[in-house]
C-alpha cells in the first residue's frame, strides 16, 4: 500500500471504516456503538470482550466482521472439558515415529472465543501468550502466529452456574469490554423481518490483511498533544484508591484501580477514534468516547459500591 502522505492514508482509513460499517450493517441491525468499538480494537491491534445475554447476535456480529475482512477465521467453543491443547495444538508422533506439531485453532487471524468464561482457568490461560506475545510455546518450541491477530471473546453475564470468571490478568489483555444491550422496538421489528424470510444477505470482503497491518501502524503514528496524554493518564490514576491522585469516588467505592495498560489503550483508541471521525489528532473528547470500554473491566468495586448498587459505569461517569 502506498500513500503520498499520512494525511491521505488517514482519509483512506476513514473510508475503509465507513465501508466496513455499511457492509456489517446489512446483516447486523443496530449495535452501531458495538461495531465502532470492535473495528477500533482491530485497527489498534487490540482484543475485545463482548458481554451480553444470549440472543443478541454476539457470535453473528464477529462472524460478519470476519466475512468483511479478508482474514482467516476460527471459532472455538469454550466448554468445561476443553483442554489447552485443544486451543494451541499439540505434538503427535507421525508414521516415522518423529514428533510433529499439529496446529490448533488459535492459528488464524480472527479467533472467536465463544463463551470464554465456560472453561476453567487452566484452559483460559492458554490464550494469554497468544494475546500478548502473538506466539504459542509447545514442548519448549515457540511458534509465531500470523498477523493481524485478534481475539474477540463473548460471555453471558446471567449464566453464573458452571462458569469461571476470567482472571484479572486475562481481562487486562482485552483492550475493550463491550456490553451489548437489548435492541429497541423498531430494531427488533427489523431483526425479526430480516431473519424470518428466505432472503440471505451476504457480506463482501472490504479490506485485506495487508491494509489492516498498514492502518495499525498508521494509528500508532498519529500525533497526540501532551494535554490529551496527561488527561488520559490522570483519569487512570484517579481510579487507584488510596493513592496520591485517587478521586474521592475511587477511595469510597473501589478496591482496585486500572494499571498502565489502561493509559496506553486509552491513547491508542483515542487516536483511532479521531481518524474514523475525520480528525488527524485526538482531543479529550476522543479519550472520553472510549474510556468506559477501556476502564470497565480494569477496576474492581468494593463491598460498599455493591451494597449501594453503584455500577462500574456510574463510577467511571463520575470521574469523567
Amino acid at each position: 500500500m502506498e500513500f503520498k502522505s499520512d494525511v491521505e492514508a488517514a482519509d483512506a482509513l476513514k473510508v475503509a471504516y465507513e465501508k466496513l460499517s455499511k457492509e456489517i450493517g446489512q446483516v447486523i441491525v443496530g449495535q452501531e456503538e458495538t461495531v465502532r468499538l470492535l473495528l477500533t480494537a482491530i485497527f489498534c491491534q487490540g482484543h475485545c470482550l463482548l458481554v451480553g445475554v444470549p440472543g443478541l447476535a454476539k457470535t453473528l456480529l464477529i462472524q460478519t466482521i470476519s466475512d468483511a475482512l479478508d482474514l482467516d477465521f476460527n471459532r472455538i467453543q469454550f466448554t468445561p472439558d476443553l483442554m489447552p491443547s485443544d486451543i494451541v495444538g499439540s505434538e503427535t508422533l507421525d508414521n516415522e515415529r518423529n514428533f510433529r506439531f499439529i496446529k490448533g485453532p488459535v492459528f488464524a487471524n480472527i479467533i472467536l472465543a465463544d463463551e470464554i468464561n465456560r472453561t476453567p482457568p487452566k484452559t483460559q490461560s492458554a490464550l494469554l501468550e497468544s494475546m500478548q506475545e502473538y506466539s504459542v510455546t509447545v514442548a519448549g518450541q515457540k511458534h509465531q502466529l500470523e498477523k493481524p491477530f485478534f481475539v474477540l471473546a463473548t460471555q453471558n453475564p446471567i449464566e453464573q452456574e458452571g462458569t469461571y470468571p476470567l482472571p484479572e490478568a486475562q481481562l487486562d489483555r482485552f483492550m475493550f469490554m463491550v456490553y451489548l444491550d437489548y435492541p429497541s422496538y423498531d430494531q427488533e421489528l427489523a431483526i425479526v423481518k430480516s431473519t424470518t424470510s428466505d432472503k440471505k444477505k451476504t457480506v463482501k470482503e472490504v479490506i485485506t490483511a495487508e491494509e489492516i497491518l498498514y492502518f495499525q501502524q498508521l494509528v500508532r503514528r498519529v500525533p497526540v498533544a501532551d494535554n490529551v496524554i496527561e488527561y488520559a493518564v490522570n483519569l487512570v490514576q484517579q481510579t487507584r484508591p488510596q493513592t496520591e491522585r485517587a478521586s474521592e469516588v475511587a477511595n469510597n467505592f473501589l478496591d482496585w484501580g486500572a494499571g498502565p495498560r489502561a493509559s496506553q489503550n486509552l491513547i491508542l483508541a483515542a487516536k483511532c477514534n479521531a481518524l474514523i471521525n475525520g480528525k488527524y489528532s485526538p482531543d479529550i473528547e476522543d479519550v472520553k468516547a472510549v474510556s468506559t470500554a477501556v476502564l470497565r473491566h480494569r477496576i474492581v468495586r468494593n463491598f460498599k459500591a455493591e451494597a449501594e448498587g453503584i455500577s462500574v459505569q456510574n463510577i467511571i461517569g463520575k470521574m469523567l
